[in-house]
């Protein structure tokens, strides 16, 4: 009977022993998590029916897009999806867009007021396009990019007026008075950050996938104060974006450098580009989604997401 009471002890020792060295099974990565994709479109003016091209290249090839930020014309294209994410009927209305949908030039407000369009049509066009009143009820998460003019300080817009948010992002200074929302003075979002990636980073983008269309500022067709005044803008946009683009985990560049700010006769010309460039981008489009692990799966750390 004793040695049986040994026999017993010494396999419940052993029992005990192997639980406390035996490592614990290797932690799985959770396949069914996903990584959050952001698109980035920046501003461009005429030369933004590039990223009509991209959003239906990208749709085409099934690419997820989880978030849109864009400032100026990349914030009124991103609405434009966000709201129904349907790229055909993006199209559609891209092709119904023209010059004077937007600008309402007048003498009295550029000599009354503190740019030479009120915008008021702007956001007629915008409000007529997307139904969707607050950025909240948009089918996809979206933010636009504006400036404080009194601050100097970048604004995200992600919550609140569609119509307004893309109406002060696309203020460019001079062009169009700035817009009065949620207490501040608003301008073009180009002015602080024309290709808002760090705003995807921050509204927790895994992946950034950004669309530059900044390319080539040279112009040789500078006949009035308006073309001045765009061609500086411009300038300054581009610069801004040279210091900010290499923060993208993948960029697309359409060529587009050679549409004027206002020729709004080249659409198709522009989507094209932005179907070509998303296509040639594909591939590391792809690669960039298989390698991607949650932070949980490299750290050994839960993840909240």
């Amino acid at each position: 009977m004793k040695k049986l009471h040994l026999s017993a002890l010494l396999i419940l020792t052993t029992f005990l022993a192997a639980c406390a060295t035996t490592s614990p099974p290797p932690t799985i990565p959770d396949q069914t998590i996903k990584p959050k994709v952001a698109l980035v479109l920046s501003g461009g003016a005429a030369r933004g029916f590039a990223h009509v091209g991209v959003i239906r290249a990208l749709e085409q090839e099934k690419i997820p897009i989880d978030l849109i930020v864009g400032t100026s014309v990349g914030s009124l294209i991103g609405a434009i999806y966000a709201h129904d994410r349907n790229s055909f009927e993006l199209e559609w209305t891209a092709f119904t867009l023209e010059k004077d949908s937007i600008f309402d030039y007048g003498l009295f407000t550029a000599f009354t007021g503190m740019g030479l369009a009120k915008g008021e049509k702007l956001e007629e066009f915008v409000r007529t396009k997307i139904p969707t009143t607050n950025i909240e009820d948009l089918k996809i998460p979206y933010a636009a990019v504006a400036t404080d003019l009194n601050l100097g300080k970048r604004v995200v817009l992600n919550h609140g007026s569609v119509v307004k948010a893309v109406h002060a992002s696309s203020a460019i200074p001079a062009i169009f008075e700035p817009v009065q929302h949620q207490g501040q003075q608003l301008v073009d979002g180009g002015v602080t950050d024309n290709i808002p990636i760090d705003v995807a980073r921050e509204l927790g983008a895994d992946i950034v996938i950004a669309v530059d269309i900044s390319e080539n500022v040279e112009n040789h067709n500078i006949t009035n104060l308006v073309d001045v005044m765009l061609q500086s803008v411009n300038i300054m946009f581009n610069e801004n974006v040279l210091s900010h683009r290499h923060n993208a985990d993948v960029l697309i560049t359409p060529a587009v450098g050679k549409v004027a700010m206002l020729d709004f006769t080249k659409k198709k010309q522009c989507m094209q580009a932005g179907i070509e460039a998303t296509q040639k981008a594909i591939p590391e489009i792809k690669e960039k989604l298989a390698a991607w692990r949650p932070k949980a799966a490299t750290t050994g750390k839960s993840e909240i997401r």
